[in-house]
């Protein structure tokens, strides 16, 4: 019996998605039949998208043009090594994150759960949708279906004003980059009018028209993904949507920005310019810095994992300039090495990501809190979540054997080639964004520090949180699935770095070879250079965790006495005494003081109620976006003056206007 054609396979399991959406509103208000049935149903779904994607990696390309859609424009699809990939990490982590969800939602929660349902199957179908699409109008129905989906999804409780501000902001900014990617397209067809990827492949356009179109591109996907300076959508967006959704968002939204990035600069356009690479690398350092200096200062925890966001896309897209720099100079063997590191760190944050902010989700409809300043000691009440949150924790902190240390690893050995090259000024500038790359890295594990230990650590800030239960049994398996793909994908790193590699394939004509990766070791170029291997790593942390504990059973058992801790001789310690995400974050704040729009009001000796206060803020809403909202206001108000409401003065328009018309016709 042959094997279904893993495209047509694909696409059938996205209708599912979209029938099990449809779905939900045969019983709006059942939650049981919402959570208990279709939920889990798409996890399955979800699963089974991952498995076929997987299989059609080592599959060459296939193609499938569907006769739906206007007259003249069907739907064009494709499935090759770069879509299957994103269709893995689409799979992967909305199996995990239905999962979780199938216990979530709660009754009386924003919209009917059936209603919630249908918008979050439609993101799902169009996120795997985009990535499988062929040709430019199908791509952008795929890219502003998903917007909407996301929209509507994070205006669920839209009868909040904030949370209706923060939808407002985030559909403004997708627009706006939608718009730029319409026009890209328009560039990138070259006069042929034609508008399949295909067509595109084959347009001759000269290097200042495909500097214009990597321009566009970077401009609409860099909007999607948060690159600065139009990241201000995602420390709005991510507390206002349940937290399902942002780990949706975050976890695989955003990579499909940089699929969109990959597929028109290194297969519809072929050979990048140097130039390029060195602007995204600039772009990404900046964007992983900025975005790691103020997770540092937040005292939310769902803010502090949104700006956590922006700074793993800095991290990815300076892998992705790299990749670009290395290609244009014809280092394609170095260009892989800096492509497998970004596309392993992408499937990682994937994974890590969504697993921190479903524990979020856990500790906020546990506690009812999201500020780090109620909350502390959950490590008892909630030993599920916290178990699990640590290994997201250390995942994404970057700590071997687990899977963050591999990407980043891989991204450090790309920098470390950078003096290889051959123009000097490029090898006087890289290492600027390599040491922003080791600064990124070290404070963003120093953000973790701080939200684990804050949220679970120590002594409960309030006396409510002595209620707090732990997630129940299907949140804990979503969690779990999570968790096991950060384990799995940081002790056996191979079968993901070969199947890396069928994808350097396509897009780069070569990879990092078979020998590159074993079961045993990672050996991206030699073994006298670099090596890695994360099961003798693994081995050794295992042996001194042993060795500690039997020394201890051996030389110490029953020679301990408990007691209170030390004090100085004090008072009994309380939870006030322990260190805040405000003391947390002092330091960064006093260091990089001049990268925030600090607001702070100290109270005068008479103050009959002293008040201290402190705002920090983006300094990018004074730069750009208040004075643009002011302009459009004042240009809306000189408009304005044109309607009076007056059915004379309208008339007198519509006349002016006839008369301007004639005279272009004459």
């Amino acid at each position: 019996m042959p094997l279904p054609n893993p495209l047509q396979a694909i696409f059938t399991l996205i209708v599912c998605w979209l029938a099990l959406g449809g779905a939900g509103l045969l019983f709006p208000r059942n939650l049981a039949w919402v959570g208990r049935v279709l939920f889990p149903l798409g996890a399955a779904v979800a699963a089974a998208i991952a498995v076929c994607a997987w299989f059609a990696l080592a599959l060459p390309p296939a193609t499938a043009t569907l006769p739906v859609g206007l007259p003249g424009l069907p739907v064009h699809l494709r499935l090759d090594a770069l879509s299957a990939f994103f269709l893995v990490l689409i799979g992967t982590a909305s199996a995990g994150v239905s999962l979780y969800s199938a216990g979530y939602f709660r009754a009386g929660e924003g919209a009917a759960p059936g209603l919630m349902c249908l918008q979050y199957h439609v993101f799902l179908a169009a996120m795997a949708m985009l990535v499988l699409t062929d040709d430019a109008f199908s791509f952008m129905v795929a890219w502003e279906t998903m917007s909407l989906a996301s929209y509507f999804l994070v205006t669920t409780q839209h009868r909040v004003p904030e949370i209706r501000s923060a939808g407002f902001l985030y559909l403004l900014i997708a627009s706006i980059g939608a718009l730029a990617l319409v026009l890209c397209f328009g560039v990138l067809q070259g006069g042929t009018w034609q508008f399949t990827f295909d067509a595109m492949r084959g347009a001759t356009l000269s290097p200042v028209w495909a500097s214009v179109a990597f321009a566009l591109a970077l401009f609409g996907f860099g909007a999607k993904a948060g690159l600065l300076p139009l990241h201000v959508w995602l420390p709005e967006a991510h507390p206002a949507a349940p937290s399902p959704v942002s780990a949706l968002m975050s976890g695989v939204m955003l990579k499909t920005a940089v699929y969109g990035c990959l597929r028109i600069t290194l297969d519809i356009l072929h050979v990048p310019q140097w130039g390029w690479g060195v602007a995204v690398l600039a772009l990404g350092a900046l964007t992983g810095l900025f975005g790691a200096i103020f997770a540092a200062v937040q005292t939310d925890m769902k803010r502090l994992l949104a700006y956590s966001s922006i700074e793993n896309i800095g991290l990815i897209f300076t892998g992705l300039g790299l990749t670009l720099l290395f290609r244009a100079l014809g280092a394609n063997t170095l260009a892989a090495l800096a492509l497998a590191g970004t596309l392993y760190h992408c499937i990682n944050h994937a994974q890590f990501k969504s697993l921190l902010f479903l524990a979020t989700g856990s500790v906020l409809h546990a506690t009812g809190h999201r500020n780090l300043g109620r909350l502390g000691g959950l490590i008892h009440r909630m030993p599920w979540v916290a178990a699990f949150a640590l290994l997201g924790t250390l995942a994404m902190a970057g700590l071997p054997p687990l899977n963050g240390f591999v990407s980043e690893w891989l991204l450090l050995q790309a920098y470390l080639f950078t003096p290889t090259l051959p123009p000097g000024m490029i090898n006087m500038l890289v290492p600027l964004g390599a040491a922003a790359f080791a600064l990124t890295v070290a404070l963003a594990a120093y953000v973790l520090v701080k939200f684990y230990g804050v949220i679970f650590l120590g002594r409960p800030r309030e006396a409510t949180l002595d209620h707090a239960h732990d997630a129940g049994w299907l949140e804990r398996c979503g969690l779990a699935w999570l968790g096991i793909a950060c384990i799995a994908l940081g002790l056996f790193p191979a079968p993901m770095l070969h199947a890396l590699d069928r994808v350097n394939g396509l897009l780069l004509g070569s990879g990092l070879g078979a020998d590159a990766a074993t079961w045993w070791a990672v050996v991206p170029s030699s073994a006298q250079r670099a090596a890695y291997s994360p099961l003798a790593f693994f081995g050794g942390i295992a042996l001194a965790v042993l060795a500690v504990f039997v020394l201890v059973r051996l030389i110490y058992h029953g020679r301990v006495r408990r007691g209170d801790p030390w004090n100085c001789g004090g008072l009994p310690q309380t939870a006030r005494m322990q260190d805040t995400a405000e003391g947390f974050g002092q330091p960064i704040r006093r260091i990089f003081g001049p990268v925030f729009r600090i607001r702070r009001q100290t109270p005068s000796p008479f103050d009959a109620a002293p008040r201290y206060a402190l705002e920090l803020s983006d300094r990018f809403w004074d730069w750009i976006y208040d004075p643009v909202a002011r302009a459009v206001k004042a240009v809306a108000a000189r408009i304005g003056v044109l309607q009076r409401g007056s059915i004379a003065l309208y008339l007198l328009y519509s006349f002016v206007t006839l008369l301007v018309l004639l005279a272009f016709v004459l």
